[in-house]
């Protein structure tokens, strides 16, 4: 596969997000491909047979090409059982004021990794990308004798590498500035620093491998695409751009908080899963994120029925709101139109480019 392998999937460089939690409905990425896009279903916390029928749902939606996003299961040692008890402990309060039991934390380890790429096998998609890690290169050369095309999500120029040297096809770099989980491949409390701004990890990871990249990180308007091909990607993928559309599965709460001035900022937390990731600052954030341990999935599990709880009761401050740095910038378009809209300012960017350049 080559970057023209890559761009051939879609008539624009922009890539739908796969956002775990059910944000990336099949309604949505069968309206981002029927635009011209690349959509992602995302596999994570769902069972094999959920996300075969979500397959089967996009398919009954567009005949276009499509995506389908997998966690690696955890490699790393086992959360340390008594950090994750004091966790418990802590999150009582939250439990009682919600009236719900906290999780089960003792398995669901691997999301059901093994069973997803049988299917994905099987009856293979156009494309399939991995979070958390990077696939065995058996795997990868699996995907493609089927004919699917990989892609891995990298934070750094050694992750990148390592994707290249087990037989990705591509890489999605993904900066600081994404929301939601960042896909590192280790989870180190020692590293729990902000990551590298996307452009400058465009350029380090350019430098280090020739495989196609896909941008992701914040980018919520066409000039920015411009700005991301400019440095060296070759697509753009965008996440918390595609929450607002009436398509997303994104909670009401959850859209409507992206571009509600009582939320001013996002920050990295462990606190609702165990995993840094990147959400708006509220009071679950703000009470609980300082004590969560490195325990993924364990904290997923632990805290899910209270997430689900105040998403019930219409209490934003105790769900898991991921937001990208640009998320301001929401606009609550449908998908088709959204990706329209991108495309047509990433067109009026790439050709103002000479201009600037010249002045």
């Amino acid at each position: 596969m080559s970057t023209t392998a890559l761009n051939d999937l879609s008539r624009f460089p922009i890539v739908q997000a796969p956002m775990a939690g059910g944000a990336s409905s099949p309604e949505l990425v069968g309206a981002v491909c029927a635009a011209g896009a690349l959509g992602f279903l995302a596999g994570g916390y769902k069972t094999a047979g959920g996300l075969y029928q979500e397959i089967k749902q996009v398919r009954g939606l567009t005949a276009r090409p499509f995506g389908v996003n997998l966690f690696l299961p955890e490699s790393g040692r086992p959360a340390d059982p008594a950090a994750v008890e004091v966790y418990r402990h802590q999150l009582a309060g939250e439990a009682t004021w919600y009236e719900t039991p906290l999780g089960e934390t003792d398995d669901h380890r691997d999301d059901a990794y093994d069973a997803k790429l049988a299917i994905l096998l099987e009856d293979p998609v156009r494309v399939v990308s991995f979070t958390f890690g990077c696939p065995a290169p058996e795997v990868l050369a699996s995907f493609a004798r089927v004919g699917t095309f990989t892609i891995v999500t990298v934070t750094s120029a050694e992750e990148a590498l390592a994707a290249q040297q087990a037989g990705a096809d591509a890489v999605c770099v993904q900066g600081a500035e994404a929301g939601g989980h960042q896909g590192t491949f280790r989870d180190d409390p020692a590293d729990d620093v902000p990551g590298t701004g996307l452009i400058a990890l465009l350029g380090l990871v350019r430098e280090s491998v020739t495989l196609p990249v896909v941008a992701t990180g914040g980018i919520m308007r066409g000039a920015q695409i411009a700005a991301v091909l400019a440095a060296g990607a070759d697509a753009a993928q965008l996440g918390t751009a595609f929450l607002c559309c009436p398509e997303s599965g994104a909670h009401p709460l959850h859209k409507r908080a992206l571009t509600d001035p009582l939320y001013t900022r996002t920050a990295f937390t462990r606190a609702f899963t165990g995993r840094p990731a990147r959400g708006l600052v509220n009071r679950f954030m703000r009470e609980h994120g300082p004590y969560a341990p490195a325990a993924y999935p364990e904290i997923h599990h632990l805290t899910a029925p209270v997430r689900k709880a105040a998403a019930t009761a219409g209490d934003a401050q105790g769900m898991a709101l991921w937001a990208g740095q640009g998320h301001r910038l929401a606009r609550e378009l449908p998908a088709g139109q959204l990706v329209e809209v991108l495309a047509a300012e990433l067109d009026t960017a790439l050709s103002e480019l000479p201009h600037r350049s010249a002045s």
